[in-house]
């Protein structure tokens, strides 16, 4: 064997791990394992999102991955820090939120999320664009923000298309939570399991998807997702405007926020 085949093959075998101050990654051809790591809750501030920005880029560089599985330390993710919805950070928290997001959506690689604990918001926006979604029958599912007087842009623009219209109008309107068992249900999870059974699920999905051609799995992806990719992207740009040019301009929005950082209940003024 040559040097060069004999450095590709050490590449393929042996795990390269990676770790930042709110993430960890580890490559082991074909699977690379993606952890957010904020423990407890995993909120995802400005520095998590550029981590996951870099990180997702590192993977879709690396010709011998395929798939890449997301989890979270303890929880998956409680969402967006609250902190950055107000006036003078959501154009840079929207923006590089939705990066992060349109990294996974346009991902040549089979994406899959493992979900324990609470996934919520921004959390359940970014484990709901994945391919996969195996969750715990005892998460905590849901999208909170109107309760902050906000909404998800991500969720608004594709919920709908996963679980059905009323449902999602449900979700998103209400603020309402669901556990893992009703998430899979309504079609947001392929499957709930108890939480102990999380990884075993993962790894039955990556048993078959190992046996795969990743040339076949990334061009299948392209084609199953030609028409969502092309109303996402429009409809995620339109939901990003809309919060920027209406919703940052309520009253509302800034009490919602307020409140919630001072610990109290929201005064709706109703503008």
């Amino acid at each position: 064997m040559s040097a060069n085949r004999s450095a590709r093959a050490t590449q393929m075998t042996s795990p390269i791990k990676t770790r930042h101050s709110r993430t960890a990654l580890e490559m082991q051809a074909p699977v690379a394992r993606l952890t957010l790591h904020q423990p407890p809750l995993n909120i995802i501030d400005i520095r998590m999102m550029e981590e996951l920005t870099v990180a997702l880029a590192e993977i879709e560089s690396n010709p011998n991955i395929a798939i890449v599985v997301i989890s979270g330390s303890t929880n998956f993710s409680v969402g967006v820090d609250v902190a950055a919805h107000t006036p003078d950070k959501i154009q840079e928290m929207l923006s590089k939120f939705h990066g992060v997001i349109l990294k996974l959506v346009n991902s040549k690689k089979v994406t899959i999320a493992a979900v324990l604990g609470h996934c919520l918001g921004g959390g359940a926006e970014l484990a709901m664009v994945c391919d996969l979604v195996y969750t715990s029958e005892s998460s905590i599912w849901g999208f909170p923000e109107i309760k902050l007087g906000c909404y998800p842009p991500v969720a608004a623009t594709a919920l709908a298309a996963l679980v059905g219209q009323k449902h999602a109008a449900d979700l998103i309107l209400t603020g309402r939570t669901i556990n893992g068992k009703e998430a899979a249900a309504m079609g947001l999870a392929n499957r709930a399991v108890p939480n102990d059974d999380v990884d075993g699920a993962v790894g039955q999905a990556l048993d078959y998807l190992q046996k795969l051609s990743p040339a076949a799995l990334a061009v299948t992806k392209k084609a199953m997702y030609a028409w969502d990719s092309i109303h996402f992207d429009k409809g995620l740009a339109r939901a990003e405007k809309i919060y920027i040019e209406d919703l940052m301009r309520t009253v509302d929005v800034e009490e919602g926020v307020t409140a919630f950082l001072e610990k109290r209940t929201p005064v709706w003024k109703g503008r």
